[in-house]
């Protein structure tokens, strides 16, 4: 299993190697660019891709291009839940989440990849426009991750922003192995 799987039945250890590894995907870069940005590169990566070409997964048993933008756009819609309740609530627990068995049970393979990235961009755009907003204080806001312990909406930042690297980077393999095979 590779440290960036991320299923909710995972141990606390596998947990932090999953967090150390997406924030390593983000160094030193700014967390807030890459969010902001993030959308458009999404869309640079379906452009001209057919509807074969975005349901063929990377390898067998692996996403599509059409499984990852629609697991971007519920992982915002998580995420932003996550902020609203750690800004409106103090220390509220915040549930872990299957993508895989979201993947399956949410047909990600029959997913409209237009419509999942106009809801991943509307998402991003709300979920920015929130954190705007936020003072230093809230930033300091932690809720209590079931798997990964105390998260302040600062580190949620960053770990997002290394989520976004990494189904960036899973885009583009995808899209280089779909183009391989025309």
């Amino acid at each position: 299993m590779s440290v960036f799987t991320n299923p909710a039945s995972r141990s606390i250890e596998q947990a932090r190697e999953y967090r150390a590894a997406v924030l390593e995907l983000l160094g030193s870069n700014d967390p807030m660019h890459v969010l902001r940005s993030t959308p458009d590169a999404v869309r640079n990566g379906v452009v001209n891709l057919t509807e074969r070409e975005l349901s063929q997964p990377e390898a067998p048993g692996k996403w599509s291009v059409r499984h990852v933008v629609r697991h971007l756009a519920d992982s915002d819609l998580v995420w932003g839940y996550r902020v609203r309740l750690v800004l409106a609530q103090d220390r509220p627990p915040l549930t872990g989440y299957d993508q895989d068995r979201w993947a399956e049970r949410l047909h990600y393979d029959q997913a409209p990849v237009e419509v999942a990235l106009e809801e991943f961009s509307m998402l991003r755009r709300s979920n920015l426009h929130l954190i705007a907003g936020a003072s230093s204080d809230d930033l300091e806001r932690v809720g209590v991750h079931a798997e990964r312990g105390e998260e302040s909406v600062a580190y949620m930042i960053r770990l997002y922003a290394g989520h976004d690297l990494l189904h960036l980077a899973q885009l583009a393999r995808i899209r280089q192995a779909t183009l391989a095979a025309r």
